[in-house]
């Protein structure tokens, strides 16, 4: 199965009309930020492979900046750690250079050395005349990952490079889909089926419009801490089942991207506050979960290192501004994290299975929402 083509069938959360503050761009996903391309790749078989005893649900996702550019464009970036039970390459360079270089990709936990090795074949393919040189370059492309095992044939290592590159060759602008697909395809969000989501905000600075655009992959979280604009819906969306119970055994990436000309140090502020955002939910960031957040920024285009001059010139923002965009990471965070759970469909019960992960029940949300007076309230 693959989901790049599939439309969302289902209605996102400002669709159902939950409270959610800000005006969003045009699609409300990290594709409303000039120049970022998102591709995904979807595995679903129910029946395990041979010599296997478990089904198949995992997949890639990749996200590029400056997708058009014939040549790789770093871009400034900053990354936080909020729980660092899980995994995100090129991390310590991000940190120390404030760059990174190349597609951004998400998998699964036992798939990230694949998706390293193929990301950067594909890179060697696509920028070919960047790489065929004599200069001693290097690629430290970003990968990370969230724990699909529950629903998954992790230990089978069923991703392939071949898959990751289905998904690179599959980058394309415009509405992006969520739920089940891609790296989020068999996710778990605070015992329901998550996944992959997306939001956006337009910010005004120094008069003129910019956009922060999110994506997550959400697999964290327990039924009981579920807070959803305000309302603590998991004490209320109990269904008995073992499932639902699950102790908090995942994990949670956020890209947060952004047109605004901002520097590493600010980029590292501005991904901190992902911790807000998915603290909204109601997560207080489990143990057991890796909560690992990168922003990066597609203003003060450059050339790669060896090609740029001694001395570069950067717009950056004034930091006395920043509160709004801060506020805006944080709303989308929130809001991309329901979209994914909303879009997502139940998946497993099969003989092979151990669980049945159901999704939210959107009619059953708005019921609860309806009890608070949340769903009438508008910003």
């Amino acid at each position: 199965m693959d989901a790049q083509d599939k439309k969302n069938s289902k209605l996102r959360a400002r669709d159902l009309g939950l409270p959610y503050c800000g005006r969003t761009g045009r699609y409300n996903a990290i594709t409303d930020v000039a120049g970022i391309e998102v591709g995904f790749h979807t595995i679903i078989e129910d029946t395990p492979r041979p010599g296997r005893k478990k089904p198949v649900r995992t997949g890639v996702t990749a996200i590029l900046p400056h997708a058009a550019s014939p040549t790789p464009v770093p871009v400034y970036a900053g990354v936080h750690r909020f729980n660092g039970n899980g995994e995100m390459t090129g991390t310590h360079w991000i940190e120390d250079g404030g760059t990174f270089l190349g597609p951004v990709m998400i998998t699964n936990t036992h798939a990230v050395g694949t998706a390293h090795q193929a990301t950067i074949k594909w890179m060697l393919d696509r920028y070919a005349s960047t790489y065929d040189t004599d200069d001693f370059l290097w690629l430290m492309p970003v990968i990370a990952e969230t724990y699909d095992g529950v629903l998954n044939d992790i230990n089978g290592l069923p991703l392939t490079e071949a898959d990751v590159h289905r998904a690179l060759d599959r980058l394309s602008s415009g509405p992006v889909p969520e739920g089940n697909c891609g790296g989020g395809t068999g996710m778990i969000t605070y015992g329901f089926k998550g996944g992959t989501g997306t939001a956006s905000r337009a910010v005004e600075f120094g008069g003129r419009e910019y956009t922060i655009g999110t994506l997550v992959q959400a697999n964290h979280g327990q039924r009981d801490w579920l807070t959803i604009c305000g309302v603590p819906v998991g004490q209320h969306l109990r269904d008995g089942t073992p499932q639902s119970q699950l102790q908090e055994r995942g994990s949670i990436i956020v890209v947060i991207a952004t047109d605004l000309p901002m520097a590493p140090h600010q980029l590292k502020r501005l991904a901190r506050r992902a911790a807000i955002g998915i603290g909204r939910n109601g997560t207080p960031g489990g143990n057991n979960s890796g909560d690992i957040f990168l922003a990066f920024s597609t203003a003060n285009a450059h050339p790669m290192a060896h090609k740029a001059p001694p001395t570069l010139a950067i717009e950056i923002v004034n930091d006395e501004h920043l509160d709004p965009v801060y506020l805006a990471a944080v709303d989308s965070v929130d809001e991309a994290i329901v979209n994914a759970m909303l879009a997502a469909e139940t998946l497993g019960g099969t003989q092979f299975d151990r669980f049945r992960i159901d999704a939210i029940d959107p009619g059953e949300l708005i019921r609860t929402l309806n009890l608070y007076g949340r769903t009438t309230l508008r910003c």
